[in-house]
């Protein structure tokens, strides 16, 4: 691939993998290239509760960096599907409100847990109500939905995403490709669900997984056809952004963790990917 049609790919990463401090994971993200950054939580405060004056200083440390925001990474919709729907809809306006003040209109969200005794069949209803009234806000308040493919919610597997957002049918709902949640449920990512999915995709979250253990690796060291789909993104002409999310060290119920080292190891990996398919990441 020459210079001139070569493809141009925003490189960002969730800061708060690498620390708490917004500086911290500010100069990691700009030390792997990067000019953009996916914000989860600063100071070990979840963006769904940082205040107005909180979400004043991170975007004010973020400009002192020279870096933009590419997405909100939410928690909304990663919580039981009888809670009623205000719930969410309330929770989403304070994120919008985040979003707003960080100059990104790409929200992450999730299609909710759902009891032990229910099926996914069971909930389909119920989770259809409330992603269509989560889109419906997101439109009134111009922003985009990205949902997700968390393991052991309503859309975890290709199927049922796919179903979820022709159902809602939105613009403002769209889908962040996770290849590793696709492994951890059993799916081979690019072989069972690109082609169908590909046409709702915006955003590209970057990890990969052992599909026999699930364990999250560096992009490329697992099942999760990694290099199959960066080069069908690429040849489809996807230019959006690519946001590191290693869960190197450690993953629980609101993220993950990888500290800076880790982090380093897997925008290497990472670019090792698109450097081999001639996706130049800036």
């Amino acid at each position: 691939m020459t210079l001139d049609n070569a493809v141009h790919w925003k490189l960002s990463g969730f800061g708060d993998e690498v620390d708490t401090d917004p500086h911290v994971q500010g100069a990691v993200l700009l030390a792997l290239g990067a000019h953009h950054i996916e914000v989860r939580s600063a100071w070990g405060i979840n963006v769904v509760d940082l205040d107005d004056d909180a979400t004043g200083r991170l975007k004010a440390a973020l400009d002192s960096l020279g870096l933009a925001v590419s997405a909100v990474a939410s928690p909304i919709g990663k919580v039981d599907v009888s809670l009623p729907v205000e719930h969410e809809v309330e929770r989403l306006l304070r994120v919008i409100r985040v979003a707003k003040t960080l100059d990104t209109r790409f929200i992450r969200i999730f299609s909710f847990f759902r009891a032990d005794a229910q099926s996914p069949a069971d909930v389909r209803d119920a989770v259809i109500e409330r992603m269509t009234r989560l889109a419906a806000t997101a439109a009134e308040h111009d922003v985009v939905l990205l949902h997700e493919n968390e393991k052991g919610i309503y859309g975890d597997t290709p199927e049922r995403v796919l179903d979820l957002v022709v159902a809602v049918g939105s613009p403002h709902l769209r889908l962040a490709w996770d290849s590793a949640n696709f492994v951890q449920v059993g799916v081979k990512p690019f072989t069972a669900a690109y082609a169908m999915l590909r046409p709702y995709v915006d955003y590209l979250q970057v990890k990969d997984a052992v599909l026999s253990t699930g364990e999250v690796v560096p992009a490329g060291q697992g099942d999760g056809e990694l290099l199959d789909t960066l080069t069908a993104l690429r040849d489809d002409g996807y230019t959006g952004f690519a946001s590191l999310e290693p869960h190197l060290a450690s993953a629980h119920e609101l993220g993950g963790f990888s500290g800076p080292e880790a982090f380093g190891d897997a925008g290497r990996a990472f670019r090792h990917l698109t450097d081999s398919i001639g996706v130049n990441l800036v």
